[in-house]
């Protein structure tokens, strides 16, 4: 099992792909796709059968996955160059 660079809990930011700039926080860890979970970011519904939680079947809403060198953790991308300075308008 390889390492990575990030775990769950910690706050990442999305640093490419069309979720950039997206910030969240880890749910969870898919180690053998190396993907990843971020609340909030990559969002996709999911179409459930009738049961009896729901007698009418339901469209749920759940976060889909990333993968983890599309990732970075907040608190270094806020001291990298990355991270666009505040505009400051007079």
């Amino acid at each position: 099992m390889s390492k990575f660079h990030i775990k769950r809990g910690d706050l990442v930011v999305v640093i490419s792909g069309s979720h950039k700039g997206k910030e969240g926080k880890i749910l969870e860890i898919l180690a053998p796709k190396s993907r990843a979970r971020v609340e909030g970011v990559a969002m996709m519904k999911r179409h459930l059968k009738k049961s009896q939680e729901h007698p009418q079947g339901t469209i749920a809403e759940r976060e889909g996955s990333i993968h983890l060198s599309n990732l970075m953790l907040k608190s270094v991308h806020d001291a990298s160059k990355r991270a666009k300075p505040a505009v400051v308008t007079a």
